[in-house]
C-alpha cells in the first residue's frame, strides 16, 4: 500500500484527494494543508506545514512532509507552487511528482511566454501583441479598436483579464494593470489579444513528456471529457467574473468533429512544442478553448486541473486515478486506457454573500449528509475549514467559493436536478449560487 501527498487547499484538491483515496492501492492521502472537506474524507489526513514540528529551514517543507510520512507519489494542485518550482524540488528529492516543472509551468505563469510558444508551434489562437510600455499599449488599442482583450502577463488569481467593449474600458484596463499595482508584478507586462467570439470549453488533460519519453515515442497528452465552467456570478451569464460558479461535463454541443479539430490544431502542436523545448512535464494541462466559427482556438494554457471543472470531471472517471497518476510519472501514460461512466455530471458552486467582493468568514455550515447521500451527490469543500470551537467534524466558511455539489445522472436533467436538490440540504449564512449551471443561455459568449 502507498501514501500519496496532495498539495493545495481548494475544492480541486478535495476532489483529487477523494478520487485518489478510492484506489485500492492507496493506504492514505496526506493533504497539505487540506481543508474542512479533506479533514473528514475517508483515508485522508490534513497536515499543516506551519505546525509540523519536524520542519526545518532549507528544504521545501512540503517535500519534508512527504519524506516524513513516507509518501511515494506527490500531486500538486495549484499553479503558484508549480511556477515557483515545487515539482523540481520533488524531483531533486527523488519523489515522483504529478506536476509540471518550473520551466514548463511558465505556460501559465506568463501570458507572453505562452503566446510566444503558441506562435512558434502554430497552435490555433488569437493574434496578440505584448507590451511593457504603457503609452505603446494605449496607442495600439487606439489603432486596433474594440472589442479587445487585455491580459496581465503573470499570475493574477483570475483578476488579470479584461474584455474591453469600448476604448475607455481598454484604456482603463491598461492603466489598472500596469499602474495601479492591483496585480503586482503580474502587471509589469501585458498582452493585448484580438477578441474571439464563441462559446468557451475546458479540456483537462494528462501529460507525460520528458527527454526519455520524447526519444522513445512515449511522450503524450491524453484529453479528458470536455467540460464547461461558468464564471459570471449571476444567472444568464450576468454580473462580475468569479473563479467559477459551477461546471458541467461532458458537453452535448462538442461534437467528434470539434474534438478532432482541437487535437489537430491545438493539442498536437502543443505536444510538439513540449518535446522540442525539452520540458519535463509530467502532470496535467488544461486547455481553455473558444469554439469559434473558424474552429477551436486556444485562449490559454493552465498547467494544472481546472477548478471547478475537476469537481465535475473526476466523478465521471471509471478508472483508477492513482494508477493514472503513476503512469504520468513513470512514462507509461501512452498505454493507459481511460474509461468513462455514462451520463452527465453537474456541479454548481455555493459562494459566500458578497463574493467576489468582500465577504464574511467563519459562518457555520450545516450539511444534511443523509439527504445528499440519498441523492447520490458529492459535496466538495473549497473555502471552508474545521471549526476548532466544536468537538465534532463541524466546518465554517473561510473563502469566497465555499463548496460544490456534484451529482451524476444518466441524463443531464437527472444530474442537474440531483445536484441542485443536494444544495438545498446545505446551509450557511449568506449562501448564494446560480440556478442555471449547464442550462441554455448559461454559458458565456465571447472570451473571458
Amino acid at each position: 500500500m502507498k501514501k500519496i501527498i496532495v498539495f493545495g487547499s481548494g475544492g480541486r484538491e478535495h476532489a483529487i484527494s477523494w478520487k485518489l483515496a478510492q484506489s485500492a492501492s492507496v493506504d492514505e492521502v496526506i493533504c497539505v494543508p487540506g481543508n474542512g472537506g479533506t479533514k473528514n474524507e475517508a483515508k485522508c489526513r490534513n497536515v499543516d506545514p506551519k505546525t509540523a514540528s519536524y520542519i526545518t529551514p532549507g528544504e521545501n517543507p512540503v517535500v519534508q512532509i512527504a519524506k516524513h510520512e513516507g509518501c511515494t507519489l506527490a500531486v500538486i494542485g495549484p499553479e503558484d507552487p508549480l511556477a515557483e518550482g515545487m515539482a523540481d524540488d520533488f524531483a531533486k528529492a527523488g519523489i515522483p511528482c504529478v506536476g509540471a516543472q518550473k520551466a514548463a509551468a511558465q505556460l501559465e505563469a506568463s501570458k507572453d511566454f505562452a503566446k510566444a510558444f503558441m506562435k512558434k508551434y502554430n497552435v490555433a489562437c488569437a493574434a496578440s501583441e505584448t507590451f511593457t510600455d504603457n503609452k505603446a499599449a494605449h496607442d495600439y488599442v487606439e489603432k486596433h479598436g474594440t472589442p479587445i482583450v487585455i491580459k496581465a502577463d503573470g499570475l493574477a488569481a483570475g483578476k488579470g483579464v479584461t474584455v474591453a467593449a469600448t476604448l475607455k474600458e481598454a484604456h482603463d484596463a491598461i492603466d489598472d494593470i500596469m499602474n495601479s499595482g492591483r496585480v503586482g508584478d503580474a502587471g509589469k507586462k501585458l498582452v493585448i489579444e484580438d477578441y474571439l467570439q464563441g462559446i468557451e470549453i475546458s479540456i483537462l488533460s494528462a501529460v507525460s513528456c520528458t527527454k526519455e519519453s520524447a526519444a522513445n515515442g512515449k511522450a503524450v497528452i491524453i484529453p479528458f471529457l470536455p467540460a464547461r465552467d461558468h464564471k459570471r456570478l449571476r444567472d444568464g451569464a450576468k454580473g462580475p467574473n468569479t473563479g467559477g460558479m459551477g461546471a458541467v461535463c461532458p458537453l452535448s454541443d462538442v461534437t467528434p468533429g470539434i474534438i478532432a479539430a482541437f487535437e489537430k490544431d491545438i493539442l498536437e502542436p502543443t505536444l510538439k512544442g513540449l518535446i522540442e523545448e525539452q520540458f519535463d512535464y509530467r502532470g496535467f494541462i488544461f486547455f481553455g478553448v473558444m469554439l469559434t466559427s473558424k474552429g477551436p482556438k486556444l485562449l490559454e494554457y493552465n498547467v494544472r486541473l481546472g477548478d471547478p471543472e475537476t469537481q465535475a470531471v473526476l466523478p465521471l472517471m471509471d478508472f483508477d486515478f492513482a494508477d493514472l497518476c503513476q503512469s504520468i510519472t513513470d512514462g507509461s501514460l501512452k498505454d493507459f486506457k481511460l474509461n468513462w461512466k455514462k451520463g452527465f455530471a453537474v456541479a454548481p458552486v455555493a459562494v459566500s454573500g458578497g463574493y467576489p467582493g468582500e465577504y464574511k468568514k467563519g459562518c457555520p455550515i450545516t450539511i444534511d449528509k443523509a439527504a445528499i447521500e440519498k441523492l447520490g451527490a458529492k459535496v466538495f469543500i473549497a473555502g471552508a475549514i474545521e471549526d476548532r470551537r466544536a468537538k465534532d467534524d463541524s466546518i465554517v466558511t473561510s473563502g469566497g467559493r465555499v463548496l460544490a455539489s456534484c451529482a451524476i445522472g444518466e441524463t443531464f436533467d437527472d444530474a442537474w436536478k440531483n445536484a441542485y436538490e443536494a444544495l438545498k440540504s446545505i446551509k450557511f449564512e449568506g449562501m448564494f449560487y446560480r440556478n442555471d449551471i449547464g442550462l441554455p443561455g448559461a454559458a458565456e459568449s465571447g472570451e473571458l
